[in-house]
């Protein structure tokens, strides 16, 4: 599919075409894992064993890096299989610089599997200023994650680009929270772009996957080989369900964007009331960097991801988590339906309660996930809960 072509025409064509045999327009799922030779080492076709390659994972893989806009993509098992795989190409010794703000999952892998692997990281809540003065002589590599998760801060990857190829650092760049319609951060000087594909990427909860993309053909040759020796793989028909949630990506991507400005701006507007302390949303004239997010983010949209403080500290956060009706209290995000959960006890209860705080990750905040469904249901939804989780907290009965 030519770069040239818009992005939901990449979408729905990219690593697709009819099947030479039966036209099917939508490819068959390949379930073999092990493929036919004419002679020793001399396969019928160009597969030979599933881990190495499979007809789907290659075509979800040719997807993603044309709506990535990049040369390979390499799919795994997982987000946190991507992470480390990536990790594990590194020598022993080599020193990481991290954003404080990130998915529990990578904190907990950066600090405890791959500290043990002879990898340090240094984790600072402001990158652009703290990178010169962290660089070490064996500093190779910058992480970050744009939004962040799940204070939603906003990095500006071309200015961190330019910092990275001053030291000569490689810059991995966390597109999860966005997805490729939104923010493509190898256009911005990103090395590599990583995703979990369980979130927007296949946007209907029922894979778990990764992915990355990237161009350099040298680092490319070093992961393909780690994909294939470590065996993180996703299965064929992972692949084949994840390459059928990216063709509607731009849609849900655009109306989860929506539905998610409407719900921010009516929590922002209950600053003033009383039942909300802060509000944290890309999409919020408010945010701090909105600048940045005008140059990075497509059409300056917020994206799905709220996280926002509610009066009454755990208590009241744990009530509003409880008293929504379309909302489902639930870890993940990035699927058609609206979630919420509070990353203090699930997904980042594994950071030290002092670590969490100075990333801004309260015992107050909750992350809401916003779907897809009609946006006035999604506010009411909002409004209710807040009610009873304010009034809870104020004695009222509800």
């Amino acid at each position: 599919m030519a770069s040239t072509t818009r992005f939901g025409t990449r979408a729905v064509h990219a690593g697709s075409s009819p099947d030479p045999l039966t036209g099917a327009v939508i490819s068959p799922i390949s379930l073999s894992t092990t493929f036919a030779q004419k002679s020793p080492a001399v396969p019928i076709g160009k597969y030979e064993y599933s881990r190495s390659s499979n007809p789907n994972r290659d075509e979800f893989e040719q997807a993603v890096a044309s709506l990535e806009g990049g040369k390979y993509g390499l799919a795994f098992s997982s987000g946190s299989a991507t992470t480390a795989t990536i990790l594990q190409s590194l020598s022993p010794g080599s020193h990481i610089i991290s954003g404080a703000d990130v998915y529990g999952g990578t904190h907990r892998y950066f600090t405890k599997v791959a500290q043990s692997h002879g990898l340090a990281t240094s984790f600072t809540t402001d990158l652009l200023t703290d990178i010169p003065s962290l660089v070490r002589s064996t500093t190779r590599l910058i992480w970050v994650e744009s939004p962040s998760n799940p204070t939603l801060s906003i990095t500006d990857i071309r200015a961190v680009a330019q910092l990275a190829k001053q030291y000569s650092l490689f810059l991995v760049v966390d597109n999860t929270f966005l997805s490729p319609y939104l923010q493509t951060p190898l256009a911005l000087g990103a090395d590599i772009v990583v995703h979990s594909v369980t979130k927007y990427i296949n946007g209907h909860s029922d894979v778990v996957m990764g992915v990355a993309v990237l161009n350099d053909d040298e680092i490319y040759q070093k992961l393909v080989f780690l994909q294939n020796a470590i065996g993180s793989v996703p299965s064929a028909f992972d692949s084949w369900l994840a390459h059928r949630g990216l063709k509607t990506l731009h849609l849900r991507s655009r109306a989860s964007s929506e539905n998610a400005q409407k719900v921010a701006e009516v929590l922002a507007s209950n600053i003033k009331t009383g039942k909300v302390l802060q509000v944290n949303y890309p999409g919020l004239e408010m945010h701090p960097n909105r600048r940045v997010v005008m140059q990075q983010h497509r059409d300056g949209l917020g994206g799905g991801m709220i996280s926002f403080r509610v009066v009454g500290g755990r208590r009241g956060a744990e009530t509003f988590c409880q008293s929504t009706k379309i909302f489902t209290l639930a870890e993940s995000l990035g699927g058609v339906e609206s979630l919420c959960e509070l990353p203090a006890l699930m997904t980042h209860a594994g950071i030290h309660a002092s670590e969490r705080i100075k990333a801004g990750v309260h015992d107050d905040l909750v992350r809401l996930s916003v779907g897809i469904e009609d946006g006035e249901d999604l506010v009411i939804d909002v409004l209710q809960a807040l009610d009873r989780a304010t009034g809870q907290v104020n004695g009222v009965s509800r």
